[in-house]
């Protein structure tokens, strides 16, 4: 299996300085199962955050869609309040100007992802400017500051959503780039140094394996020459005891001195 360009130089390097033993296949194999692992869980995070992106960007399609509405809406009745009850803005500004609205910060864990969000709430404090309207418009001053309270909503709303959405966003791109690094990188190359470590102890084990033939060989032959050499001191023994019997004998014996003539001289 060909690695990925760029991973054989660094693969070559790591061999290099990884001696092949037991101890060390034991130490890659648990680094290959702790990266596939991790793999596995960067994979099901990067998984939930592309749903939840996904489910973020409808979310605020939807909003800025109805924020259309209720921004032409709320404009529109704040130009029928001008004109029922003239203009009304520099009475509005000489007020006390107290918010009755307020946004507070939270978080939202999404995956392990921590999201910014905003939520509006309300302060209690009475509305200001009561006595706008009395003259006339009232009605459309109070329609107006509704809308208004409505259209603020929505953008608070809104502000949460992009917020938390561009964070989504670089999260993913993290993620992706790790399971990325995981998938392409790491494994292969721990997976690089395992094949280079069974190539290496399996030579090994050939070269003990002929080392052993060659000294099983060599006894064999050892033991065939003392064996030989046992037969030789064991024949020859013999046939020294032979001839020492041999000697022993009296040839004389096998002669009969009354069966001779008389020899005269």
């Amino acid at each position: 299996e060909e690695l990925p360009k760029g991973i054989d130089n660094a693969s070559n390097s790591t061999m290099s300085e990884v001696p092949p033993t037991r101890m060390n296949q034991q130490v890659f194999k648990g680094k290959k199962k702790a990266a596939e692992s991790g793999h596995k869980l960067l994979k099901k995070k990067a998984d939930a955050l592309k749903v939840k992106f996904r489910d973020y960007a409808k979310m605020i399609a939807e909003t800025k869609s109805s924020m259309s509405t209720d921004a032409s809406t709320a404009f529109f009745s704040l130009t029928q309040a001008e004109y029922a009850a003239g203009n009304f803005k520099q009475k509005v500004a000489e007020g006390t100007l107290t918010a009755r609205v307020r946004v507070g910060a939270g978080v939202d864990n999404v995956a392990g992802v921590k999201l910014p969000v905003y939520n509006e709430y309300q302060t209690g404090i009475a509305a200001d400017n009561q006595s706008l309207g009395l003259v006339g418009g009232g009605k459309k001053i109070v329609s107006v500051r509704d809308k208004f309270t409505v259209f603020l909503g929505q953008l608070i709303k809104l502000a949460s959503l992009q917020t938390s959405f561009v964070t989504l966003d670089e999260a993913m791109k993290v993620t992706n780039r790790r399971v990325n690094a995981l998938e392409n990188v790491t494994i292969p190359k721990i997976q690089a140094v395992l094949d280079y470590i069974d190539r290496e102890l399996d030579e090994l084990e050939r070269e003990d394996f002929t080392r052993l033939k060659l000294v099983q060989s060599k006894k064999e032959d050892a033991i065939a020459e003392e064996a030989k050499e046992q037969e030789m001191v064991a024949a020859s023994e013999k046939m020294s005891k032979m001839t020492i019997k041999e000697n022993d004998v009296d040839i004389t014996a096998q002669y009969d001195a009354q069966d001779d003539e008389d020899v005269v001289f």
